[in-house]
């Protein structure tokens, strides 16, 4: 088994143990999901911020590969959504099918699979997700969004002190990976990925301690889901 094999089957354990012990449980009031998704700048120190606010939160870190693997395996798709009740599922088809209704998202099958899979895992919660465009396709009342940015020149300093790049190689690499993920995002969402109201939280790590960094995280992410737990409370 791969290692981002092992990082799913643990994760959809984990889901299908709490949905068995939920149903003996009594039934409490719905809250909004704990999902937390991160985009970020290559070199921002985002990835090493997604690996301490998941520890610090106890949830699961998925990262791009892990989010792809599931998304192709038709096994995986179906044990996540098969680990939602059936009325959330009926719920989470409608959202999906209202994505693809006008032409702001595209059509694709694999970007069909990707929303059933992160509408799924908003609704199961407990993980950190990086990338993918997961925030446009969770939309504002789902989950909590964060984007780590930081100055060009800090971030080749990163690569060079993390990753033991060459400067030329740094430069090289922040180039090709802000240009595909803009594309990524611009192409499949028709959206600006450094639009700063596509995040609730985008944090600067230039001059900021990553630890510092998920502190203000918790802070935030705490104050959001209480702040939907009451909005939901008030509409029903």
């Amino acid at each position: 088994m791969t290692s981002i094999e092992a990082i799913i089957n643990r994760q959809l354990k984990r889901w299908e143990l709490e949905q068995r012990a939920g149903e003996h449980e009594t039934p409490a009031p719905p809250r909004p999901a704990p999902i937390v998704t991160v985009s970020r700048e290559t070199g921002s120190r985002g990835s090493y911020f997604g690996s301490r606010l998941a520890q610090r939160l106890g949830y699961q870190r998925l990262h791009r590969e892990v989010i792809d693997a599931i998304c192709e395996s038709s096994g995986y798709r179906k044990r996540i959504v098969e680990a939602l009740d059936e009325k959330v599922r009926t719920e989470m088809e409608a959202v999906v099918e209202s994505l693809f209704t006008g032409q702001m998202i595209d059509h694709s099958d694999y970007i069909r699979h990707l929303a059933r899979v992160l509408l799924s895992m908003a609704e199961l919660g407990g993980v950190v997700v990086m990338g993918r465009g997961a925030n446009f396709i969770l939309g504002p009342r789902r989950g909590f969004h964060i984007r780590v940015v930081c100055p060009r020149e800090k971030r080749i300093e990163n690569l060079i002190k993390y990753k033991e790049y060459s400067r030329e190689d740094a430069e090289r690499v922040i180039t090709h990976s802000d240009r595909q993920r803009r594309e990524y995002v611009r192409k499949l969402f028709s959206a600006d990925i450094n639009d700063p109201l596509h995040y609730d939280l985008v944090l600067n790590s230039a001059l900021i301690d990553v630890e510092e960094m998920v502190a203000t995280a918790v802070t935030a992410i705490d104050g959001k889901m209480n702040k939907l737990r009451y909005l939901h409370h008030d509409s029903m």
